[in-house]
This record gives structure tokens, sequence and C-alpha cells, in this order.
């Protein structure tokens, strides 16, 4: 039979449990309401479908729509005195920081310290009427534009304004400066004979050319760095004056002989010339004039108000090409106090910018800085024409900006810009004190806005672009304001505006990014307050209550995970704080807090299952851990036992919330509270593990009643309760995978428990399926009572070995190998491996147990099919060769019941079959052949009624002699079964007893001529063994030579004496085995030679052969020593050899070039081989008894030791 191919039992399963059709189709699930699938696939795809929903963040909260700034927290004065509650700062995600309540009780119009605002206005007429600078913005939107719109802005009367212009027009104008910084040069034009210049700036009014301003010399460089500044007074008519900067080489007072001494320096031709011309002037004038490199020129109104930098060409009247840039900075100030001056600017910029937030309506946190072109215009005119710096100016910006943002916010990027224009100021110090309290005044201000952007994060849209990039704006803030140093007398948090701040234990103060983090706890713990308040229990049923935990944690969940996905990189990335980590240590300790108790509260009020091993009616209920129960009344079969799925829900969901945390703090995940969730759940497991294994015997019982024993597949040997056991085993599998238990102490304690009841539901299936065959199969005819192998029997059987083939597998696949190596990590290697082989131990002994199973249900198979087995060979010994109509429907029998079982059972089972057949077919014809041989009744009556058979079988179970020709017939018809069984024409089988048997029916089959020889053959085979002879040694040397044989008989050592002088006659007969096929050829014999335990024959002798003869195969050259014995009847016999012709070399070759051949003496010590018995039990036949008698004679005892 060609090999059949072994199907993996889990493959199959794999692919049937996607098969609904054929579950459904019989119902299994109906008898425990699908309790495995619910709990295993089904709770599976409930768990990735809770997965991939805790990954999706949720959308913002509805207060998202609403403008922060509508919702206002009381003012409270700076001095009033608050104490930090516990509790205060805990209101749910309101907007409750820094802002005040009503923005118009604030007058921005008047200063505190009594600036009056019509002197601010007068000087801002005053500003606009006498514009300095030019290609400003306020050139282009002029004059009158201008006056609209300061009086749109200060919310001035009229007449008011009419009068204020007036006294505008007829103030005296103040004195204004021209700053002007020379930073660098580059290219300049070389006028030195080295290829340099030493070249120096001049600087004049083209007013006032007699007042000039010099740099320093920067000495041989075409490259100069300056940086030098100057301040130049401008006239009165700024609109028609210029700037000019001229570039001049320094040529130095030197005589000829120094100049001379530069002739080493001279770079080229050009320098030579040059040093030649400079040299010959010397010497005729003595004249040592600076020449000029290049000039450029710059209109006074061409500098806008606000300042300016750039590069200038440098140009000279007789060249045509650039003679070198130069960079400087122009900018205008007055002589005005720079403290009155910054107070006048604050004021100004305040009243514009709620002018310009009021009339543009910008949404909050929108407006960036970009004031109108008249707003800009003043602006930039009040800075020029007050002398402010640049710092100056952002000085400004930032304290009145901090101030308006907490009632109307503006751009985080605003601030964020502001600081990157002041922080070095700050840094290096060159900021007045007064300035820098200005300064931690607006952070003060600016701060909370800050903070509670971060608390109220959870408003905003994740991963919208503007939520992104405003809250990098806001951690940027916070980063750059935290690497100043905050002065002493500046409280950064007071009580007032951080009421959910928490003090240090040492009383310093906070940092902001300690600030940073309680911000971020606070706004996790209001948000948690959040979804409790919003998503209570419905009732409080355990169901409920289970549920409720459920989906707190998936909410919570869901805002770690829009935290990790959006908000954590720009957290680290900016302030290089771990965002989400400190969101899941708030998170965890609270649901610990929340689900620990609920959770123990349910396990404990379980009740506990037991049940007697091997049955599903012997079932009962223990008591609660606590006594108590809220599962409902204790009837086997209802709701005790209809165990719902919402406990391992919450235990999934909290596995998935642990392994965000493994994540997130990898090491140190396990201080957190839930790191140890799966021992609140130990009592649930061990309760879901004990229902289990009762379940799962019923729907193993169910499912081998509605088998019908039919292959669930044309490619499969096994049935439908086969499938259904090991989707049983599949979904326990599948929950105990998802449970993924942490604890190597309880995983290794459910796993042994899981492997003892699925070894135990193994044993039960196999017994049930045996049960449920045993009556199937036998037929009743008028002829006889028979049985038939069914296909009922063969599935049954494969079913059985398709579980068992299972159970390795599956333990594999539980993950014991991981289990043993975490405990080798956490105990004793020893103390593991023991653990290990008392799991591996059960295993074993449950594969064992339902292997025997299967070889018990053979064995009952072949037992009912043996009777007709027997029959066939009792009767064929007799009946082979004869015509009998009994013959033909033994084996029609036979055919048909081993090719239903060469159908349907798997490969490996009908092997077993074989096995088991051979087997007893071994016992039945070892049982005939003994009898024979000690001449009684054969004992096979257990296997065949003698009176089913014919007269002459019947005959043949008496007592006895057997002719040859039974035990030939018997021998034929083993072939005939052999082939029929294995239908490929080869006697193989794997019984070593009916290897036996077949060698004794053959043995018994052979005539008494061809025993003999068999006996020969036999003694050859023992002389192989021989390693140390004792009789002696006897060397020939033989050759075929085409049909002859050249024997030469060299000599002896070491005879056995045999007289009584301690010596030998000894002489060599030969003859040819077997005798009646060389019955025609001379049996040649040496000559004596006496006294001699050594004698040296050298005698050669040719024999001739014909062509049969020579082809013999087993063929043997019987060598026997006796010793002469001149007073005897016959010569005693001393030892004997064979040689075989295949040891004998077939060349043409001298016979004096081959090697020697030492052949050990032996004598038959004892007569038990199987040929002698054999011819033994033939004592009627005269041949038998001569040879038997010449044996006994060869014997040292001359006794015959009979096993007959």
């Amino acid at each position: 039979m060609e090999q059949k191919a072994r199907v993996d039992p889990w493959g199959f399963v794999y692919k049937k449990l996607q098969e609904h059709e054929i579950i459904s189709r019989r119902k299994i699930q109906e008898v425990d309401d699908s309790f495995f699938e619910k709990f295993g696939s089904i709770l599976k795809q409930v768990s990735q479908k809770a997965a991939l929903e805790e990954s999706t963040p949720l959308a913002p909260l509805k207060e998202a729509e609403e403008q922060d700034g509508e919702q206002k927290a009381i003012d409270v004065s700076e001095n009033q005195s608050v104490a930090r509650d516990s509790d205060s700062g805990n209101e749910t995600l309101l907007d409750t920081d820094s802002e005040p309540e009503d923005p118009e009780k604030v007058d921005f119009y008047v200063e505190a310290v009594g600036w009056n605002v019509d002197e601010l206005y007068l000087e801002i007429l005053y500003e606009i009427l006498h514009n300095v600078g030019g290609c400003d913005v306020g050139c282009e939107v002029g004059q009158q534009a201008m006056l609209g719109y300061v009086q749109e802005a200060f919310k001035i009367s009229n007449d008011k304004h009419t009068q204020l212009l007036t006294q505008a027009e007829a103030k005296e104008p103040p004195e204004l400066m021209l700053n002007v910084e020379v930073v660098e040069g580059k290219d300049l034009v070389p006028k030195d004979p080295s290829g340099l210049s030493d070249p120096f700036v001049t600087i004049y009014l083209m007013s006032n050319t007699a007042h000039r301003y010099n740099t320093s010399v920067k000495s041989g460089t075409l490259n100069p760095t300056w940086e030098e500044h100057f301040s130049l007074p401008i006239p009165g008519n700024l609109q028609e004056d210029s700037l000019c900067l001229e570039v001049w080489d320094f040529d130095p007072a030197e005589t000829v002989k120094e100049k001379m001494t530069k002739i080493f320096e001279v770079k080229g031709v050009k320098g030579l010339r040059k040093l030649m011309k400079e040299i010959a002037i010397t010497a005729s004038t003595g004249k040592h004039d600076n020449e000029l490199i290049g000039t450029a020129n710059i209109p006074l109104k061409s500098i806008p108000a606000g300042g300016m930098m750039m590069w200038l060409n440098l140009s000279k009247k007789s060249k045509l090409r650039r003679q070198g840039v130069l960079k400087a900075r122009f900018s205008f100030s007055s002589e005005k106090n720079s403290q009155v001056a910054a107070q006048e600017h604050r004021h100004l910029l305040r009243i514009l910018l709620l002018h310009e937030l009021e009339s543009s309506k910008v949404a909050p946190y929108w407006w960036c800085g970009n004031f109108s072109a008249a707003a800009e215009g003043i602006l930039t005119q009040h800075a020029a024409q007050s002398g402010l710096s640049q710092l100056d100016n952002h000085l400004a910006q930032w304290s009145v900006f901090c101030a308006i943002t907490t009632d109307h916010p503006l751009s985080f990027a605003l601030f964020n810009g502001l600081l990157d224009k002041v922080t070095k100021a700050l840094q290096s110090g060159l900021v007045n004190e007064e300035d820098v309290k200005l300064f931690w005044d607006g952070a003060k201000k600016l701060l909370p806005t800050c903070y509670s952007h971060i608390r109220k994060l959870r408003k905003k849209t994740a991963g919208d672009k503007t939520v992104m990039k405003t809250l990098r704006e806001v951690l940027k803030i916070l980063y750059k304001l935290s690497i100043l140093d905050t002065p002493e007398s500046i409280d950064l948090f007071p009580a007032n505006l951080y009421g959910w701040l928490r003090d240090k234990d040492d009383g310093t103060k906070l940092t902001l990014h300690e600030v940073l983090n309680q911000a971020v706890i606070q706004g996790a713990s209001d948000w948690f307050v959040h979804i409790l308040d919003n998503n209570e229990c419905k009732d409080k049923s355990e169901e409920s209550r289970l549920q409720h935990l459920i989906r707190v944690i998936q909410l919570v969940r869901s805002d770690l995970q829009r935290a990790v996905e959006y908000f954590d990189r720009v957290f680290v990335e900016v302030m290089s704080y771990q965002y989400s980590r400190a969101l899941y240590g708030v998170y965890e300790d609270k649901i610990a807090s929340l689900v620990e108790p609920e959770v123990i509260q349910v396990c404990k009020s379980m009740k506990r299952l037991r049940y007697s091993e091997g049955s599903t009616n012997s079932v009962h209920l223990a008591g609660g851990l606590n006594g108590d129960t809220g599962l409902g009344a204790p009837e086997v079969g209802s709701e005790p036992l209809a165990m719902g799925t919402t406990l391992f829900e919450l235990y999934l969901a909290l596995q998935r919330f642990l392994t965000l945390g493994q994540g997130l703090n990898e090491t140190d995940w396990n201080s957190y509270s839930i790191s140890k969730f799966h021992s609140w759940f130990f009592g649930g497991v061990a309760q879901w593990l004990d229902i289990a294994a009762y379940k799962a015997l019923t729907r193993i019982e169910k499912a081998v009643e509605l088998d019908y024993l039919v292959p669930v597949d044309t490619n499969v040997k096994y049935s439908s309760s086969g499938v259904d056991t090991l989707a049983i085993f599949y979904q326990i599998k599948i929950f105990w995978q998802q449970l993924a238990w942490p604890d190597v102490e309880g995983c290794y304690t459910f796993v042994a428990k899981i492997v003892d009841d699925i070894c135990r539901c193994c044993v039960f299936y196999s017994d049930r399926m045996a049960n449920r065959v045993s009556s199937v199969g036998t037929v009743s005819t008028v002829y006889e009572e028979r049985f038939e192998v069914t296909t009922d029997w063969c599935v049954a059987i494969n079913n059985i070995d398709y579980v068992r083939q299972s159970l390795q597998p599956f333990v594999e696949e539980l993950g014991m190998d991981d289990i043993i190596q975490k405990m080798c990590e956490t105990r004793s290697p020893l103390e593991a491996q023991r653990c290990k082989e008392t799991l591996q131990n059960v295993i074993a002994n449950a594969i064992d147990t339902v292997k025997n199973k299967i070889v018990d249900l053979l064995e009952v198979m072949i037992k009912k099919m043996m009777p007709s087995i027997t029959r066939f060979l009792i009767e064929g010994a007799e009946l082979l060769h004869q015509d009998c109509s009994s013959m033909d429907r033994v084996m029609r029998y036979l055919e048909a019941n081993l090719d239903t079982l060469y159908q349907h059972l798997n490969n490996e089972n009908f092997s077993r079959t074989l096995d088991i057949v051979w087997e007893q077919l071994g016992e039945v014809l070892y049982e005939l052949i003994q009898a024979n041989l000690e001449h009684r009744r054969a004992k096979i009556t257990r296997y065949i009624d003698p009176r089913r058979l014919t007269k002459s079988a019947a005959a043949n179970l008496e007592a006895k002699r057997r002719p040859p020709s039974f035990f030939s017939n018997l021998h034929e018809c083993l072939k005939i079964m052999v082939r029929s069984f294995r239908q490929d024409n080869k006697d193989i089988y794997t019984s070593d007893t009916l290897k036996r048997v077949e060698y004794l029916l053959n043995l018994h089959g052979l005539e008494t001529r061809e025993l003999i020889h068999q006996y020969h053959l036999e003694r050859w085979q023992d002389q192989q063994s021989i390693t140390e002879p004792k009789m002696g040694l006897l060397t020939v040397r033989a050759q075929f030579i085409e049909d002859s044989l050249k024997l030469e008989i060299m000599n002896a050592r070491n005879l056995m004496p045999t007289d009584s002088n301690g010596l030998c006659d000894s002489y060599v007969r030969a003859a040819l085995l077997p005798e009646d096929a060389f019955a025609n050829v001379e049996k040649p014999k040496t000559q004596t030679h006496s006294k001699n335990l050594f004698p040296l024959y050298d005698e050669m002798f040719l024999i001739s052969l014909n062509h049969e003869q020579r082809r013999i195969p087993d063929g043997l050259i019987h060598l026997v020593i006796k010793d002469k014995d001149m007073f005897s009847v016959s010569n005693t016999f001393v030892g004997e050899a064979y040689l075989h012709f295949s040891e004998i070399p077939d060349t043409p070759a001298p016979i004096s070039s081959l090697p020697q051949q030492h052949l050990p003496l032996s004598r038959p010590a004892t007569i038990d081989g199987d040929a002698i018995k054999a011819l033994e039990s033939r004592q009627g036949d005269k041949q038998a008894r001569e040879f038997l008698k010449k044996q006994r004679q060869k014997m040292p005892s001359k006794q015959f030791f009979s096993l007959g």
C-alpha cells in the first residue's frame, strides 16, 4: 500500500473551526451554550475589537467649541491670603485659572502711576506731524489717516482732538540724533604694494562737512570688521540732508629708507609700481597722504524711522567698477528719558492693541503681532523719536502682551518670538533691574494661561495641526522661561492663581518643570473624574459593575493612546518631559484602586465546582471562599455553570493597559499598582478551569452521541466527534494564550491543571468511543456467525488516535517550555526540572493510556476476526490445492475486511492492526507447531470452534504427527494472507513472533533430506561464531576452476588427544553436501598421521563436478577428522569443520597463491537446533532416525537431549 500522509491534528482543526456549517449542523454548542467559543475565539475577537477601539483617540469634549475666554474665574487680589486646600483646583475641566471676571472694570487708558492720556495723545500727534526717516509704513499711510486712526484708538472727541492738534503744531521740536554703527567691510580694493590696505571710515553729514567722525584703522586687510558706533546731530531740514561714508587707506609717515624695507612685501608687478611711486613722491615732496578707497552716500529721508541695516556699495569717480562694500546700521533717537519713553510706549502699545483687537474681532489665540499700517507707523515713530532701542521695544511688547492675554488670549507664537529677542540680553545682564522685574511680572501673567492650556489639552482635537503647533509654542515658552534665572523677589505661582498646585515638602520654590508635572497630573485627575461622572454604573449587578470598569479603562486607555500618538513627542522634544508616562502613573493608580476590590469580591462570590472523574453526572458545588454567592441557585447546569465572559474581558482590558505601561516605562513598570492585577483574578481563573473541565466532558459525551462515524472530509479518516473534541482543546488554548498569565508559579499551577484536565478528557473520549462501537460488526448467516470489520470501527479507532496525537502539540502551544525556563530563573533548576518531569509524566501517562485504549480496541476487533482467520489457516493447510467453496467464502471475507481496514484506517493504525494480526497469528501457528513437537492437541479453541471446521481440518487438531505437507501448506496460506494484507507482494511485517513462526513453518515443511542439509547449514553458521577453538584448527586451501573443485588439505593444529598415550592417529575425510546432490562424487581421504596432534597432511585433491552441482547455492564441504583405531569396529570422531561454496574463490590462479583458510574444529555439544527438533518429530522416517543416531555419536557424552 502507498504511504499515507500523516495529517496535522491542529492544522485541520483550525480549518474546520472556520467551516461553521459542520458544527452548526450538529449544533454541538447547544449542549453548553457555546461555552468554549465564548471564552475562546469569541472573547479573542471581542478583545481585538476593544484593542482597536482603545487605540483610536477620543473626540475632544463639547466644551472645545467654546472659547477659552468665555468662562471667567473670580478675580482675587494678589494681597489676599488664600490657603491651598488639599482639594482645591479639582474642578473638572473648567477654565478657572487666572482670567479676571470682568475686563471692562480695568482702565487700560490710565497708568496706575498717574500718566495722563491727554499728554500721551499730544505726544503722538506731534510725532505724526513731525515724522522722521523715510520708507516707513507711516509714509505710505499718510498723515491724515494716522491722525484719524489715533483719534479713534484713543476715543478722543473731535473738539478735544482739534484742541490737542493745535497744541502739537505749536510745540518745539526735540533734538534728534542719527545713530550710525559701522559694522564691517568686504572685498575692498587693495591700495598698498602688498596687495592689502589699512582701511578706516570717515562719516559726516553733507550739511556739516567740517564735523567728521573716523573709525579706527584696521591694518593689512581687505575685509575689516569695526563694529563702532557714532551719533550725529540732525539739522532741522531732515528731508534735504544726506550721510556720507568714505573708506580710506591709511598711509603712515615713512622715510624713503623705511619704504625701501617693504620691497619684500610687494605683491606682483602692480604692487611694485605702487611702491616705486610712493618712494618717488616721498623723496621729492616728503608727503604721505591717505588714499581714498571708495565712497557711499545715503539720503536721510531714505532711512526708516525704525532704523535699518544695509550693505553699501563703495564707488570712486575715476573707477567704473565697485571698490568694495560696507555694512552699516542706521537709526534715529532723541534725548528723552529712557524710562519715561518706555513707559509712554507701553501705554501707547496697550491702547493701540486693544483698539486693534476690538476692531478686528480676532479669535482667541490668533492675534500674532500684526498691527494695521496706521498703528505700525505710529508705534515706529514713537519708538524712534523716543530713542527706544530694539530691546526696549521688545520688553514693552512682552509686558503689554502678557497683561492683555489674560483677558484676550494672543497667539503663543507671538510670545515665543519675543522671548527669542530678549532672552540673550537677560542672560547676559544687559537689562536693568527694573526691566527684569517688568519682564517677570509679564511672565507671571502669561504662565497661568500656558498651564491652563496643558491641563485642558483634552478639549482640543488631537492631531490637528493648529492644536499641535499651539502646544509646541506653549512648551517652548515654558522651556525658554525655565532656562532664565527667576529673581528671588518674584513669586511666579501665587496661591490665588494656582489653587490646584501643591507646595513642596521642603518649602522651596517650585520650578517651571515641577509645575508642568503637576499641571499634567491635575489634568489627568480632572479627566478621570469627568469619565466617572459621565459613565455611571447603570445598576449594582456584578455584570453591570464589571462592564462599567471595562468602559472606564477603555476611556482612559484612549486618552493615553492620544497622548502617545500625538502629544508625547512634542513634550519630549521641547521639555524632555515624558508626558504619557506621567499620565499613566496617575491613571494606573486610580484604576487599581477602583478595580481591585470589585474583582476580588466577584471572584470570592463564585461557587467552586467538584465532580467525580470519568463521570459528568456526579457534580456538586462547594461553598464560595467566603461562604457567600451572588450568582444564583446552586443547581447544576443553571446559573453557577453559566459563567459570563465579562470578568475576563476586564482581565484582558487590564492586560492591554499594563502592556501600554510596560512600553512607556520599560525599567520601572513593576512599581505600578496595576502590575499585579492578575493576582486579583486567580480565583476566577481556577473556577473557570473547573467549569471548563466539566463542560468539556459533557460536550465530548454529546459529540460521541451525535457522531455518525463518517469522515468529515475525503482527505482524512476521522469523524466529527474527533474534530469537536479538539475544538474544545483549541478554544481552551486560545483562552489561556489570551490570559498570558505573568506569574510563573500561578502559570505552572494553571497549565498543570489544564494538561491534567485535557488528558482526562482524552481518556474519557477513548472510553466513550470504544463503548460506541463495542457491539457493532457481528453478522449471522445460515453458514456461520462471523464478525465483519465496519467503517464505524475504523473511524472510532482513528478518532481516538487523532485526539491522542493532539496532546503533545497542545502542551507545546501552552508554552510549557517557556514556563520551565522562567522557573529556572526564579527558582532552582532542580525544582524546575522536577516540575517539568511531573508534567511530562502526566502527558506520557495520558498518551500511553490512550494508546493502550487504541490497542485494546484493535485487539478486540482482531479477536473478533481471528476465528475466521484461524479457520482459513487450518482448512487451508488441508484444502489449499483442492476446490472448496468454504475457502472462497473465507477469502472473500478476508479480502472485504482487509480492504475496509486499509481504506478507512489511517496508516499508523492500519500498521498497528497488522501488528496485532501477526501477533495473534503467531500465537495460533506457534501453538500448532509446538503441539506437533509435543505430541498433544492444539490449544486454539479460544480462537475457533472445532465444530465449524471440516472433518480433516478438525482431525489436525488432534494429538498426532503431521506430515511436512501440512506445514508447507500452512506456510503457503500464511504467505497468501500476508500478500492480502499488504497488497504489495512483499512478505514484510514487524512481528518477531510471526517471523519466528514463518521460519518454523518453512522448516517443518521441508523434506527430511532438506532438513538434514539445513542442520549442516546451522552448524556452519555456528562455526562462524567460534573465536577460541578448543578442539583444534584445520588449515586448507580451495578453489573452483570452472566446474572442478581443487582442495588442498594442509595441516591441523592442537587436535584433541583420543588415544591413551595422549596423542592421535588422525586423517581427514572430505564430503560435499547436500549428499543427495553429490551422490556420484567421491569423498577424498588423506593419509593417516600417527601419534601427532599437529599433523602435516599436505595433500591435494581435484574433484570433478557437473554444471548443476557447481551452481548449488548452499553447497558445503564437510571436513571430518577421525582417529584411526586398529582394534575398534569404527574410528573415533575427533572434530569437524565446514567450508561454504561462497567462501571458495573461483579463479584459475595457482592455488599456492591463495590465502590459507583456518577452520575451527567442533562437535555438536547438544542437539537443540530447530532443524534437529523437526527431524526428531519425524520418528517414522528412517533417514531422519539414522541421521540423528550419527549425531548422537558425535556428542561427547553420547547422550541426546530431546526438547520434544
